[in-house]
């Protein structure tokens, strides 16, 4: 992955040109948020935001009411043209295809628990089984708590249809969602259980932490080794991840605040993990590990 070409410090452009830029800036966390959610890649919502700089370099500015507005529709279509070019390359990812994981201050603005949701691990992973428009529908309502008429000018839709892709969208994410996530506290306290157990071998510790119907996902994209299809139920994971234990030893650990909620970074011998668990009704029913180093770039190690 090649990082963005920016064009340097925008506050330092004179006249005009600078006064947009500094506008710019002021939405720009915002906007990367917006992208991130539509993609799951910071890589990609660089990109994205860096594309909607140039094009609102390029207007009238005397004909933009609302810049807010007008940048989250820009944002909006060019990370959905976007959504469908990498669903494509995600079809022939080697193993499954997690999101990158983001330190949360890096994701914007997170002043409702919507905006805090909608970029939970669990949650951008689940809206990958969503079409394009309906993602783009579900995080602009969603999160951003746009009316359906701005939703349809945006996607070139009716308000109708975009009504039904919101409902839609709902339903293809009800039954892996939880909305009501614990406290910070409680989840640390949660993740420090599991690692103890992990690490002592304690089973019936790990067995009661594990829901029965517990998937462990692991995204190594290739580049190391990691199970090339979800681990699926308890008996099995916790084999997986006895298995895991054996063979790698087990080094620094961290919890990290990432993409709105504690994660735990892992040093397995010459190797990296980030690790976010879907905690619901205090027991584990998601395992999301991160291993492909090109998606590590963005934790605060």
């Amino acid at each position: 992955m090649a990082a963005p070409a920016h064009q340097g410090n925008p506050a330092a452009e004179q006249g005009p040109a600078g006064d947009r830029a500094v506008e710019f800036e002021r939405y720009r966390p915002l906007l990367l948020g917006l992208a991130y959610r539509f993609l799951g890649s910071m890589w990609d919502a660089e990109d994205v935001v860096q594309d909607a700089y140039l094009r609102w370099r390029g207007v009238d500015h005397e004909e933009i009411r609302e810049p807010r507005a007008f940048l989250i529709k820009v944002v909006s279509r060019l990370a959905l043209d976007q959504l469908r070019s990498a669903r494509v390359t995600r079809e022939a990812y080697t193993g499954p295809w997690l999101p990158e994981p983001v330190a949360t201050d890096a994701l914007g603005p997170m002043d409702t628990a919507e905006l805090r949701d909608t970029v939970a691990f669990a949650t951008a992973h689940l809206m990958e089984r969503l079409t394009p428009p309906e993602r783009a529908v579900f995080v602009l309502r969603e999160a951003f708590e746009l009316s359906y008429e701005e939703i349809a000018d945006i996607l070139g839709a009716t308000v109708a249809n975009c009504r039904q892709m919101f409902r839609r969208a709902g339903q293809h994410l009800a039954a892996g969602r939880e909305r009501f996530k614990p406290a910070d506290e409680d989840h640390e306290k949660l993740f420090t259980r599991f690692l103890a157990a992990a690490q002592s071998g304690d089973l019936a510790g790990l067995t009661e932490l594990l829901s029965e119907d517990v998937v462990a996902w692991n995204d190594g994209g290739g580049k190391v080794r990691a199970a090339l299809r979800p681990v699926l139920g308890r008996a099995k994971v916790l084999a997986f991840l006895t298995g895991l234990l054996g063979k790698y030893e087990v080094g620094a650990t961290r919890i990290l605040d990432i993409n709105g909620a504690p994660a735990l970074y892992t040093s397995l011998d010459d190797r990296s993990q980030l690790t976010s668990l879907d905690v619901r009704d205090g027991r584990i029913h998601g395992i999301y590990s991160v291993l492909n180093p090109d998606k590590l770039t963005r934790v605060p190690v």
